[in-house]
């Protein structure tokens, strides 16, 4: 399907980006800039992300100002940004077209032939262990991820390669504007039912999506949503499921590495080794997707799974941030259910030693836990104690009687047994939390809010300091 492409990006443009803090954006900004392209950007203040932007020769604006925008080719911003936002109404009055990031992104992408990896969880983990597989075969790919790649201490990178690689978000159908020649899609979950309304809308915008892609298309047989797709029969499939065609197997998890055997089956059943420092059952099935595209886009199966062994994860995926007093600190991006039960999961089966699981949770948007604190419940059941703080707005409007107790009352309802603390306070969460650590536990913070820095406000504890 061809998508029409709103602006170009052949020739040298004049960009500013409104909200160029954010990881968004500022992948986006970033990217432009190293195009070639004259790139500002303005934010309400100051970060290491701005600081970084600023040493790429991106000329940024603290504070919103009209000025900013005089001369642009075009101006973009995210959906966060609201549309009243001074200098979106002045490049608006001006004649100057204003871009949403999926515009720019499509643009970006129409530059060059672009693998996404799409799906509710695991887009930033499969996806930066694509740019891994394919930097290590020596192709050095463009790429935008959601995340920091730990190996390349970036989210995004321009290099003028053959090859793009971008994560295809699904919050605001970004990712059905995407011309692409590939992609994976991992799983479908609810979520963003502030746009899709339903898990139905939500497959449905898979279908569609997966009807747009011409080239290779590499499903996860083992999700029983995308099993239910229609499709022509033409995807490749990968799984623990029998009938994958990338099956992965004999997983072993000991001494903080994850061992598995992952089988080729459409032709001469061609098995390789992965041997990785990611946990869990659900990083084993990112890096097989991951290994069959690469495979698919003629990289050996032997390169791919060298590549995944020298693979150091992404920032906020399971990072082990330090030790308190014996405790490990590890910060994960998991906010929800799919995503927690599988980080605590991965802990619980690591074979790291821990004595104890401490999951620490801080809810996100109002208008998500009004609907789905519920589906909580479980979602914590591999953990030994469980600590909830009150929700992150992430700019959504309170909702009286909405608070993060919902998602506690919801894991007592279900495991009534199980020790569950709601702490409401984040001021005071990182002094409640180390009094309850203990020597031999893990404490896994989790959430896509400022719970990220808990751990290192826990850490400042032992020096008496304070958030």
């Amino acid at each position: 399907m061809m998508h029409e492409m709103v602006c170009d990006l052949a020739t040298q443009r004049r960009i500013h980006v409104v909200g160029v803090g954010g990881p968004g954006m500022s992948a986006i900004a970033t990217t432009l800039q190293q195009m070639g392209h004259l790139v500002s950007g303005s934010d309400i203040k100051n970060s290491l992300t701005i600081e970084r932007l600023q040493a790429l020769g991106v000329q940024i604006n603290i504070g919103h100002d009209i000025a900013v925008v005089e001369n642009c080719d075009y101006v973009t911003a995210s959906s966060a940004i609201p549309h009243h936002n001074i200098e979106i109404v002045a490049a608006r009055s001006a004649g100057t077209m204003v871009l949403s990031r999926a515009e720019i992104l499509a643009a970006i992408c129409s530059q060059r032939p672009t693998i996404a990896v799409a799906g509710t969880h695991g887009k930033t983990t499969t996806t930066s262990l694509l740019v891994r597989i394919f930097t290590h075969a020596g192709l050095h790919p463009n790429f935008i991820v959601g995340g920091d790649v730990l190996n390349e201490s970036t989210g995004a990178r321009w290099t003028n390669s053959q090859w793009t690689i971008v994560e295809a978000d699904e919050s605001d159908g970004t990712h059905l504007q995407l011309p692409l020649t590939g992609s994976i899609l991992t799983n479908i979950d609810s979520d963003h039912l502030d746009h899709f309304n339903n898990l139905a809308g939500i497959a449905e915008s898979f279908a569609i999506y997966l009807s747009q892609i011409e080239g290779p298309r590499i499903v996860c047989i083992d999700d029983p949503l995308i099993r239910n797709l229609p499709h022509s029969g033409d995807w490749c499939t990968y799984g623990f499921d029998s009938t994958a065609d990338f099956r992965c197997d004999d997983v072993i998890a000991t001494d903080g590495r994850t061992e598995f055997v992952i089988t080729d089956q459409r032709g001469d059943g061609l098995s390789v080794a992965i041997s990785m420092s990611l946990r869990g059952r659900h990083n084993v099935l990112n890096v097989t997707g991951a290994v069959a595209m690469a495979v698919l886009c003629g990289i050996e199966m032997q390169v791919a799974a060298d590549a995944v062994e020298t693979f150091e994860g992404v920032g906020r995926r399971f990072q082990i941030i330090g030790d308190f007093n014996g405790a490990t600190l590890i910060d994960d991006y998991a906010h929800l259910p799919r995503e927690i039960e599988a980080v605590l999961a991965a802990a619980k089966f690591s074979d790291d030693g821990w004595e104890r699981i401490v999951a620490v949770f801080q809810p996100n948007r109002y208008n998500r836990m009004a609907v789905m604190s519920p589906e909580y419940g479980d979602a914590f059941a591999n953990a030994d104690l469980v600590v909830i703080t009150d929700i992150y707005s992430s700019g959504t409007e309170k909702i009286e009687g909405v608070t993060g107790e919902l998602v506690a009352h919801a894991v007592r309802a279900r495991h009534p047994a199980q020790q569950v603390l709601y702490f409401p306070s984040r001021d005071s969460l990182a002094e409640q939390v180390s009094a309850v650590l203990q020597r031999g536990d893990v404490c896994i913070s989790m959430g896509c809010g400022d719970i990220e820095f808990l751990p290192v406000e826990i850490l400042q504890t032992l020096q008496g300091g304070t958030r």
